[in-house]
């Protein structure tokens, strides 16, 4: 039988591992899996803190069956509607007959609009600030609109000191782990920064009024528990959390770049190289990326270590690879911000691919310090010359941005 695990006292783990995912939500890449983490608290009132996703439901419940009869649930917090959440949430519903849902007020329209069916559930709304007495702890609620849907919030037990997050310090990892403290740092630090990059950037604005909140509230926090990946469980790792998010928020200019390309028949790859080794002679690591070997995901996990992007295609259709347009488009509804940007690229009799990509930076917000770099099917020796003198100009500049 599958097991709950208790992560404090009478309060347990009850998700899924999803060790087969590895695309997530359809436009994010999970290369090392993901879980749906929901929990139980076993007090004078039993409750189910967020489900899991609709096809692991069945593993959740077995979990709960473990500690306790459905029928013995109380209530259910929905802090997020988001399928991957809450699509569970008919089956919890129909097994545990619980007294009261609470959700948040936009957690309300989101679960009509999701289960049209729930017109008899016990639904019961919640604001900032809000309380409910489960026996000797208490749950509080703090909405968190657009962390990252309207609708999601977190709940605090103060007694605990234990935050359910939801989304909010998540990371895809299926492992056997259950806390942060037992995997090595560097590989938590890279699957929370791209969760981050790819989901929770746009919102980077609402994570710096959430933290402040947070801060104004002096919750004292000894546990973060979110809804994908690892628990955060000693002080130093609920630190070291509180001070990533606060840190991918900031989005501070740093001194690295990536070159993102497509290419045709290489004439603009022989570019991107060129561009790079300029860029290492004044000190500026780079990396280089072509687009057909990796997923924009992974793109934009790059990006936000760096603080130039410089991107390249050749012409197609007097526009650009289907690829970089796809990438373009992406990041832009992720919204990176203090960047610097710069376009490459060669072209056969038209040449409007470069025009493109710097006009859809700008459009960005990206500074361009350089003029667009572009040549006529194969770049000759001048060409290549040209290219590694724009990136070292394009490190200079970076370096002046950065301060350093």
């Amino acid at each position: 039988m599958l097991k709950a695990l208790e992560i404090k006292k009478d309060i347990y783990w009850t998700g899924a591992v999803d060790h087969e995912s590895r695309n997530f939500h359809g436009y994010s890449l999970s290369p090392d899996g993901t879980t749906y983490n929901n929990y139980v608290i076993l007090d004078e009132k039993k409750v189910i803190i967020d489900t899991v996703k609709t096809d692991h439901g069945g593993i959740s419940m077995e979990r709960l069956c473990g500690l306790i009869k459905p029928e013995e649930i109380d209530y259910i917090v929905v802090n997020h509607v988001e399928a991957d959440h809450a699509g569970a949430l008919p089956l919890f519903v129909e097994k545990c007959r619980p007294e009261t849902i609470f959700c948040s007020p936009m957690g309300l329209k989101a679960i009509q609009a999701h289960f049209h069916h729930s017109a008899d559930w016990p639904l019961k709304v919640v604001k900032s600030g809000d309380e409910v007495r489960i026996g000797k702890r208490r749950l509080t609620f703090l909405e968190t609109r657009m962390l990252h849907w309207p609708d999601s919030m977190f709940t605090f037990v103060p007694e605990e000191g234990l935050l359910f997050s939801n989304d909010a310090f998540g990371q895809n990892l299926a492992t056997s782990e259950r806390f942060a403290d037992e995997i090595a740092r560097e590989v938590l630090e890279h699957a929370l920064s791209s969760y981050y990059n790819n989901i929770v950037l746009p919102y980077s604005k609402q994570v710096k009024q959430i933290l402040a909140k947070v801060g104004e509230l002096q919750l004292d926090i000894a546990m973060i528990a979110p809804d994908h990946g690892l628990i955060f469980r000693r002080p130093e790792d609920v630190d070291f959390v509180l001070k990533s998010y606060a840190a991918f928020a900031e989005q501070k200019t740093r001194k690295r770049a990536v070159l993102v390309y497509d290419t045709m028949w290489n004439s603009t790859e022989t570019m991107a190289y060129a561009i790079a080794e300029g860029l290492n002679s004044v000190g500026v690591p780079c990396r280089i990326m072509g687009l057909k070997e990796n997923h924009h995901s992974a793109v934009m996990t790059e990006v936000a270590r760096c603080g130039l992007v410089v991107v390249g295609s050749p012409t197609h259709n007097n526009g650009v690879m289907p690829f970089v347009a796809g990438f373009l488009n992406y990041m832009k509804g992720l919204r990176p911000q203090n960047r610097l940007g710069a376009a490459f690229g060669s072209y056969g009799w038209s040449g409007e691919s470069v025009r493109i990509i710097s006009e859809q930076l700008a459009g960005m917000g990206f500074e361009l310090p350089v003029e667009a770099i572009k040549t006529q099917y194969v770049p000759d020796e001048e060409t290549l010359e040209n290219c590694f003198a724009t990136g070292q100009n394009l490190g200079k500049a970076l370096i002046a941005k950065c301060g350093s």
